[in-house]
């Protein structure tokens, strides 16, 4: 297998790919993604699979990194978190890595992304008021060595689209 990976161009140590999802399978990564906490029997009662099936499916999409995990749904306003925030970051060339490290580190920070267009890097953040927001990024991200340039737009409303 090492010497079929590697002649494909792989890395013997990398994983082989997913395989091919089917309709029960994105039926389940559907309902899992509204419900997390969905018990076996109602997976498999839900998309009419038994419940062994509905058990090997969802270990397969474990065991594959289509599921990279299991979490809660928070409802930012409630936790405290009471801005939120899209800043849009110019970075240096060659720099993402870095900034993504250190913008992992930041409180508030929930999702990274490198993204292309006008600007480099995707960062949404919650921060418990406007005061908090300012101070995290005049001082914590405009401070950064490879961060060139920033834009904050302010979240007035959410709307979790796997909500019913």
């Amino acid at each position: 297998m090492p010497d079929e990976q590697l002649a494909l161009g792989g890395d013997a140590g990398e994983r082989p790919p997913p395989r091919p999802l089917d309709d029960i399978d994105r039926a389940i990564l559907r309902m899992l993604r509204a419900d997390g906490r969905a018990s076996i029997r109602s997976v498999a009662g839900r998309v009419h699979v038994s419940r062994a099936n509905a058990y090997a499916r969802i270990n397969r999409l474990i065991d594959d990194g289509v599921i990279k995990g299991f979490g809660a749904r928070v409802d930012q306003e409630r936790a405290g978190q009471g801005a939120s925030a899209y800043i849009t970051l110019k970075i240096v060339q060659n720099s993402w890595r870095t900034v993504r490290e250190k913008l992992r580190a930041l409180p508030g920070a929930a999702h990274i992304a490198l993204v292309s267009g006008d600007f480099d890097v995707l960062l949404l953040v919650h921060t418990k008021d406007n005061r908090a927001l300012r101070e995290l990024v005049l001082t914590r991200i405009q401070a950064m060595d490879e961060v060139l340039s920033t834009r904050t737009l302010l979240v007035f409303e959410e709307t979790d689209l796997l909500e019913a």
